[in-house]
Formats: C-alpha cells, sequence, structure tokens
C-alpha cells in the first residue's frame, strides 16, 4: 500500500479505506455493496445476490364474473 495518493484536480480529496481489501483510496471511488452495505473499491464490488431479496407475495386470482356451482344431472 502507497504512502500517499496520487493528486487530484476534480472530486474531493477525503481518503477512505475499502472494507473488503483495506487498500486506501478517495471517498468518491468508494461504492455501496448491496449485499452487505459495505463501502468497497470497484474490484470488491460484487453483484446483488437474489437470494437476499424477500419473498414475492403470491396472487389473488379470481374470475370477474363466476357462474355458481349447479349440480349435474
Amino acid at each position: 500500500m502507497s504512502l500517499y495518493l496520487p493528486v487530484r484536480a476534480k472530486g474531493s480529496a477525503a481518503i477512505a479505506v475499502c472494507g473488503r481489501c483495506q487498500q486506501k483510496m478517495y471517498y468518491d471511488d468508494l461504492k455501496k455493496d448491496p449485499n452487505n452495505g459495505l463501502l468497497v473499491c470497484a474490484g470488491c464490488l460484487d453483484r446483488l445476490d437474489p437470494w437476499r431479496l424477500p419473498a414475492r407475495k403470491t396472487e389473488t386470482v379470481s374470475l370477474d364474473h363466476p357462474r355458481p356451482d349447479v349440480e349435474l344431472e
């Protein structure tokens, strides 16, 4: 890990540490991991895991104008 970061002309000069690889980088370069909320660099960023999403709600399927049940003769 380098001692100093190169100077940038634009953006913030705030320095932060990646939550996974522990490298120093500019705060603007970190992104929030969608799975656990850590601030990580672009190399450590994971894709969203669909198993962490809430379960789908069941649909209520009904007929608009149902006929009453009648016995067959």
